[in-house]
Formats: structure tokens, sequence, C-alpha cells
């Protein structure tokens, strides 16, 4: 048996041993054929490595993935002025950072948070917002879109929380600037294209106290620098980088926990495109209530899958239909008419959505 690095699974290699977390629970027990949800529950826990069998290790899947989303969408007036907003966005975003990184600028906070805000006002509604998103998934998968991307999330969320204009915009913030520890990451690692090393890994696991550092440098908002540390902490006391509990962790960070592995799992990897955001919805449904806030967690599910009702979507059947209800006690399955037919998915679990349309 062979040791591989969480970031270098594929489906359809196999467990060579039970793996638990650091809680002592059975997360994927031995033999078990990996899927996708399988090793996002292995991110989703923080594990590194584990052992795979060596049998398995050339399972690398050999179909391209075709990324499927209503191209009705992409063609429309309004998604064409959002790419080309949003792009604009993500390029001054990386130009300002890297001027605060490499020639010692002074970070301007409400001029970067002003463009995303900006998106947000010619996309104002939910739906919009998560429509463009997901449209956007294959022009640019880089550390500053994630930034720009979790900053939408964080916005949204923040509103379906009802938290004031300022709690609003100090959400939003909070995720425009979680991720900047990275840029103080080598970007041969960073980069690197093949597989990192656990030291690697260590070394990137540092970029929260990295982002930290700066922005306290910078003299920002306590919330946003917090967000910085503690977005991959975890309720439950799973996270890093010091492993604090709940009540220990700010009230921001905890959305922007959820926002940011939202945005994470519903990218592309490097051998399949972006997860369903229903596959997403489902694990959050197994594994959010002790990770993350309960009161957050929620609303964001509740919430989430309502922006996509009406969307067409493919069942791993293979038949296509329209969701047209979402079950409130089943986030994840909800009803969907195919033709004349309608399969209620909260009593179907051999059948699941494969992804939208």
């Amino acid at each position: 048996m062979k040791r591989v690095l969480s970031t270098q699974l594929v489906p359809g290699m196999v467990a060579g041993e039970d793996i638990y977390s650091y809680n002592n629970q059975l997360l994927i027990p031995k033999n078990t054929v990996l899927t996708d949800t399988a090793i996002t529950i292995l991110e989703v826990y923080d594990i590194i490595s584990i052992r795979i069998k060596d049998d398995s290790l050339s399972s690398m899947p050999t179909d391209n993935y075709t990324l499927s989303y209503s191209e009705r969408i992409k063609a429309g007036p309004v998604f064409k002025r959002f790419k080309e907003d949003y792009t604009n966005t993500v390029g001054h975003f990386q130009e300002s950072m890297q001027d605060v990184i490499e020639k010692g600028t002074r970070l301007n906070t409400g001029a970067l948070l002003s463009n995303v805000m900006s998106l947000i006002d010619e996309n104002s509604t939910s739906s919009s917002v998560f429509d463009m998103l997901q449209c956007m998934r294959e022009y640019d998968n880089s550390t500053f879109a994630h930034c720009v991307n979790v900053s939408l999330i964080c916005n949204v969320a923040a509103k379906w929380l009802n938290l004031s204009e300022e709690g609003i915009h100090t959400a939003t913030a909070c995720g425009l600037f979680h991720d900047i520890g990275k840029l103080q990451i080598p970007q041969d690692i960073l980069g690197k294209p093949a597989g990192l090393t656990p030291s690697e890994y260590n070394i990137i696991k540092k970029h929260p106290v990295e982002g930290y550092r700066l922005l306290q440098e910078q003299g920002v908002d306590k919330h946003i620098s917090n967000a910085a540390l503690m977005h991959h902490e975890r309720c439950d006391g799973s996270g890093y980088p010091t492993g604090i509990h709940g009540a220990q962790i700010d009230y921001y960070a905890k959305l922007v926990s959820i926002a940011d592995v939202y945005d994470a799992m519903t990218a592309a990897r490097v051998y399949r495109g972006p997860l369903c955001p229903f596959t997403v919805i489902e694990l959050f449904e197994r594994e959010g209530l002790q990770k993350y806030e309960p009161k957050f967690i929620m609303t964001f599910l509740e919430n989430v899958v309502n922006t996509y009702i009406l969307n067409r979507c493919r069942l791993t059947n293979g038949q296509e239909g329209e969701i047209i209800y979402i079950n409130k006690d089943n986030l994840s399955r909800p009803m969907v008419q195919c033709g004349e037919e309608y399969i209620n998915l909260a009593e179907k679990p051999d059948l699941s959505i494969d992804c939208l349309l």
C-alpha cells in the first residue's frame, strides 16, 4: 500500500485502512471505493493523507468532464455584463494585493470592497448571484477569483441572516480578504502541478497565520483579520491553525468558513469539473451541524437550495427534469419533474441529482 495525499486522491481508488477523524470518528471504512463525496469528506475533516491499495493507484478518470449548466444564462446580456465586471474586479484585486506584497503599498480595503459591492448591485437577488458564480466556474479558478466568490457568497448569506448594513459590509470584506495569506506562500508550492509533499502541504496550511499578520500590519477591522486567521477553524475543534472551538471563533469567521468550503467544493479539480451544488449540500447536511455554527449552516442551506428551484438537472439514472420543490427535512433531495413524472428524491435513496443543466 502507498500513502497518498488527500489532495491527490481520485475516484476509483480504494482505501487501504479504516480512516478516522481527529475525534476518533470512523469516516471511511477499509476497502471503500472512493467517490467524489468520500474524497470531499476527507477534505472537510482535514485528513492530510491515507493509505491506498496498490492495485487501485492507476484509477484515473479517462473521460473529459464537460461543464454542464444553463447555456441560456451565459448567452444573456446580464451574464455577459457580469463576466466583464467580474473579470475586471478580480484583476484589480490581484493587482492591488500584489502591490501590497511587493511594493509595500497600503491596503485600500474601502476601494476594493466597493468594486465587489458594485457586482452585488448589478445582481441583487441571491439566485442571480449564485447563477452568475456557477457560470463563471470555467473562466477563473485563481486564489483572487476564489476570494471574490467567497466575498459575494458572504454578502448574500449575511442578508439571509438579516444582519445590519454594517454587518453585511463587514461579512463581505471578511470574505474578500480571507485567503490573502496564500500570497505569502511560495508560488512554486502554491501552483505546483504535481502532488504536494506533506511538508509542502503543511506550508500551505500556514496561510491563515500569514494572512492575519499581513492584515494586522495594515490596521484593518479586527473581524477581517480574525476571518483570515480562523476561516479553517471548526466549531468541534477539528480545524486549524489552533484547533479552537465554537465560542472562541470570530462571528464573521464562522460565516466565511461556510462560504469558503461551499465555493471550494463547487469549483473544478484537476480530474473533474465542479461538484454539483446538491452533492455539496448533502455533505453539509451530514457533517455541518457539528463543524459549523448551527444557525449559520442551516440558514445557508435552507436558502441556497431555493436558488436552484426551476433549474433543470440530470439525475444519476440519466433522466432530465426540473427542480420544482425543496424538501425542508432533506434539502439535498428535492422533487424533480421529468416530463409528466414527479420524482421525490427524498423517497429514492438510490437516486440523486448528478448535475445542473
